[in-house]
């Protein structure tokens, strides 16, 4: 087989690249802030559940916790795979990405499905 070779990076695609990675951070940001929100949830707000009849608030915290450290890991991820340009890495980032994106799909229309349950 010939010798691969690399291309020489443009101005357009360094550009690409930065941009890819301030996504990436402020995507990092919104994780670390969902994350911080559940904590905050959990440890503050803790005396609230047992006054609840439901055990819905402290699973909407938890969900909270677990959405945030998904999102910052697919942050980080996503910066290491602009910075590394690894293939792969940037695979797994648009399968996680996907993945996200789909979870949001589900749980908005499962809000419009059960909107008179949770109205009620």
């Amino acid at each position: 087989m010939g010798e691969f070779n690399e291309k020489k990076a443009t101005c357009g695609t360094v550009c690409l690249k930065y941009l890819l990675f301030t996504y990436n951070c402020c995507f990092w940001l919104a994780g670390l802030a969902v994350m911080a929100v559940g904590i905050w949830t959990l440890a503050l707000k803790s005396d609230y559940i047992s006054l609840l009849a439901s055990s819905t608030y402290l699973a909407t915290a938890y969900i909270l916790v677990v959405a945030g450290v998904v999102v910052m890991v697919t942050g980080v991820l996503g910066c290491c795979a602009t910075f590394k340009e690894r293939r792969n890495l940037l695979r797994l980032y648009f399968i996680l990405l996907l993945i996200i994106f789909l979870l949001e799909i589900i749980a908005g229309i499962l809000a419009y499905v059960y909107y008179q349950q949770v109205r009620a």
